[in-house]
């Protein structure tokens, strides 16, 4: 199958890869172009321009994708097929209608369930315990066109958004081949969505990581987990941003009799109730507990409860949010 492949994170360098494995010709790579990282501001490429230089493959990275010179590019490859992974970009309609069998996405979750930019973020967030992978036959609308096949995993209690997306990536390869094999024989049949049961994973913003104590601590706890790598969840202490990195929920019917002590004798969600050697928990809403284990203070490194302890004076009863 002659294939135009497109895509630029790392969690679709899994699928080109097995695209080629699988013996498809890819005649075309697009990508977003190169962007500045780090202090220095180096130009970098994406890790699928990496990948597919590696193979010796044609990018192609245009700053916009809605141009004639696109169109030209697609009608002169005239490919049996466009496979989409994570291209970061809304492709027009005339585009999808070029491949001789449609556009077909590969999407992180359950569709209709999580449409949009950053659906493992969010079911993570959102405390799903169930997630997986749908490839689709891209239509106009977003993350709305017919399910292809879709396979289900578990999303794990202390798992993060990187470490679930690493995972969903090499499920989602496997899926897309079986699906192209399936286009190939015409053994497979659109399924059109449930479009009642659809949700939401919008392109998260700075704000969306704020930590509001008054939640339980384990809506916390999961929102620590779906917001990485960015933007993190953060709170402010003495003035400053600080980024949680990792935490566990502290068990509400075993709490340290000291802890419970102090936690009944506050009010204020966000209040340190124990801080000490290498403990540091927080009173959270309904009277539940977090237990920090990973933080940042910004322009700080990222480091153990532990070692921020030790460098930092905190004390029970501060607390955080202001």
């Amino acid at each position: 199958m002659r294939i135009i492949f497109m895509g630029t994170p790392d969690v679709a360098v899994p699928t080109l890869e097995r695209i080629i494995e699988a013996g498809h010709t890819v005649e075309a790579v697009f990508t977003q172009p190169d962007r500045p990282v780090g202090r220095h501001q180096t130009l970098m490429p994406p890790p699928i321009k990496r990948a597919a230089l590696a193979h010796g493959l044609p990018v192609y990275q245009p700053a916009q994708i809605k141009t004639d010179e696109v169109r030209q590019q697609f009608l002169a490859v005239a490919p049996d097929v466009a496979v989409v992974v994570a291209y970061g970009r809304i492709l027009p309609p005339w585009l999808l209608e070029i491949p001789r069998w449609g556009c077909i996405n590969v999407h992180f979750s359950l569709l209709p369930k999580y449409r949009g930019a950053a659906p493992v973020n969010w079911a993570i967030a959102c405390g799903e315990t169930e997630t997986g992978v749908t490839t689709m036959q891209m239509d106009a609308g977003l993350d709305t066109g017919p399910i292809l096949l879709q396979k289900s995993c578990s999303i794990e209690p202390d798992e993060t958004a990187p470490e679930l997306a690493a995972r969903l990536a090499v499920i989602g390869a496997e899926l897309l081949v079986q699906t192209l094999a399936l286009i190939e024989q015409g053994a497979i049949t659109p399924q059109a969505q449930d479009h009642s049961q659809a949700t939401l994973a919008p392109i998260l913003k700075r704000e969306d990581g704020l930590i509001n104590w008054q939640m339980p601590a384990q809506h916390i706890h999961n929102r620590i987990r779906g917001f990485q790598p960015w933007p993190g969840a953060w709170t402010i202490f003495n003035g400053q941003r600080l980024i949680i990195w990792g935490a566990n929920v502290v068990s509400a019917d075993q709490p340290d009799e000291r802890e419970r002590a102090q936690r009944d004798a506050v009010t204020a969600p966000g209040t340190i109730v124990h801080a000490g050697k290498e403990r540091l928990v927080i009173q959270c809403g309904d009277l539940s507990l977090l237990q920090i284990e990973e933080l940042q203070l910004e322009g700080r490194r990222r480091m153990k409860t532990r070692d921020f302890l030790n460098g930092i004076r905190v004390d029970a009863g501060m607390q955080l949010g202001h």
